[in-house]
């Protein structure tokens, strides 16, 4: 008797649905790894405190321990989207929870700064195979228009879940150690389950894996992170210009690499057109407005106002709940606002939220940041239901993980170089924690409109 097939079957990017579409057990699985990704990704939100305090961490290397993993998902989710479209969005999408797991354990049993800092860039990059593939296997999966708008939104209500759940899961469980631990399994059980449920796809484009580009793009991102977390000791220092200059000179030979290589990570060409940028200025206003601020500020409140990481992280759920149901709820919208007008409401209702949130820090009561978290949340939401589908929209289907690395490096660029400012905005100086809010707020509602300026202009052509 004929034995039966086993192998995952692998769906040609054709565009068209597959025999036998698992589109629900798709949509499930890279959702609920996203959810887990960004939940280790947001959990030392709350956690800060603590793990500075067992590693003996500093205020200026504070900011490394937020940054591991922004940093590890910016230098791999382009080449982790190329990946995918080539080798398969399965293998990829596999391959990186099972690291994610294997890293978040890891990372719980770190005794040291530099060590935890490395374990967070480690599960960064495993991130980025998570977050790069799952949109390309969303859009096999989900062929036609209605369907990806349903799948983007679900998927992007998760990102805003993780965000939600982490810093709630770091503080109801005893120790940030047992965090990391708790949500390693979790991802490790994920892993197993998309292994035998997900169906294989790719887009082959022949040659070699863009290793080097790889390696210069994470060159020139660690040398910009490492001049904006040393900026708040003086920014006209001679380190942090030379920094500053190498980032420079590292993105340049970026470029011409890319130019050169017969399968580069990113395709410059698409550089020229207007849906592609107005994607990646959403991904990056969102990074360096949103995430930026909204990344340190609950440490900013238990410094402040003294509330316990759990307490903190009820406060957040106001403002990272509002942005999961917004976000769900966003494909109503389709055919009354284009995606473009969506994100630069986000942005405006960002810029609203943070600027209610000036004074808040000096005054005594937790009371004062709730406006801002309610306006905020539904202008996060907006933000992570639109950003997908501009990602997906914005390059040939073929190319989707591409196009989801690609928006989603910026975005993480944007929150690396957000939370960096952040920090040195609401520290430097000499002056007091609440001064120091108000200046990083108002920045940060300044870039919220410069984003929404951004996606505005860039319109589509017709």
């Amino acid at each position: 008797m004929p034995q039966l097939e086993r192998t995952p079957r692998t769906v040609a990017a054709t565009g068209t649905a597959p025999e036998t579409p698992r589109a629900t057990p798709t949509l499930a699985l890279t959702s609920a790894a996203t959810a887990v990704a960004l939940m280790t990704y947001t959990a030392p939100a709350v956690s800060l405190p603590g793990i500075a305090a067992d590693l003996h961490t500093g205020v200026s290397a504070q900011a490394w321990l937020l940054n591991g993993t922004p940093l590890g998902l910016a230098a791999l989710l382009l080449v982790a989207g190329s990946l995918a479209d080539d080798y398969g969005r399965r293998r990829i999408f596999v391959a990186g929870t099972i690291a994610l797991g294997i890293t978040t354990v890891l990372g719980g049993f770190t005794t040291s700064t530099l060590l935890f800092t490395l374990a967070r860039i480690a599960q960064g990059a495993a991130s980025a195979a998570i977050l790069a593939s799952s949109l390309g296997l969303l859009v096999q999966a989900f062929p036609t228009p209605k369907g990806r708008l349903h799948a983007t939104g679900v998927w992007g209500a998760f990102v805003s879940g993780g965000i939600a759940v982490g810093p709630l899961v770091a503080g109801a469980l005893p120790g940030w150690r047992t965090t990391y631990l708790v949500l390693g399994a979790v991802t490790l059980l994920v892993a197993a389950l998309s292994a035998r449920a997900l169906t294989e796809s790719r887009a082959p484009r022949g040659g070699r894996p863009d290793l080097v580009g790889a390696l210069v793009f994470s060159l020139a991102l660690v040398a910009l992170v490492a001049a904006l977390t040393l900026g708040r000791d003086g920014w006209l220092r001679t380190p942090v210009a030379l920094l500053f200059a190498a980032a420079v000179v590292l993105m340049a030979v970026f470029a011409l690499v890319e130019h050169r290589n017969r399968t580069p990570m990113i395709d410059l060409s698409l550089l020229r057109r207007p849906r592609f940028l107005g994607s990646a200025v959403g991904g990056l206003f969102t990074g360096l407005a949103v995430l930026g601020l909204f990344t340190f500020l609950p440490t900013l409140l238990q410094r402040t106002l003294g509330l316990s990481p759990l307490d903190t992280a009820w406060l957040f759920l106001l403002w990272s709940g509002l942005s999961f149901v917004v976000a769900l709820q966003a494909k109503r919208l389709a055919g009354r606002i284009s995606s473009r007008h969506q994100l630069a409401l986000g942005f405006a209702l960002h810029a609203a939220a943070v600027l209610t949130m000036l004074g808040a820090v000096g005054s005594g009561s937790w009371t004062r940041v709730l406006p801002g978290l309610v306006i905020g949340g539904v202008g996060s939401g907006l933000l992570n239901a639109a950003l997908p589908l501009v990602a997906v929209q914005s390059v040939p289907a073929e190319r989707a993980a591409m196009g989801s690395g690609a928006q989603q490096t910026f975005r993480y660029i944007g929150s690396c170089a957000g939370v960096a400012l952040t920090i040195a905005l609401v520290t430097s100086g000499g002056g007091s924690l609440a001064h120091g809010a108000n200046v990083a707020a108002v920045v940060s509602a300044g870039l919220a409109v410069v984003g929404a300026l951004g996606v505005l202009v860039l319109r589509e052509r017709s």
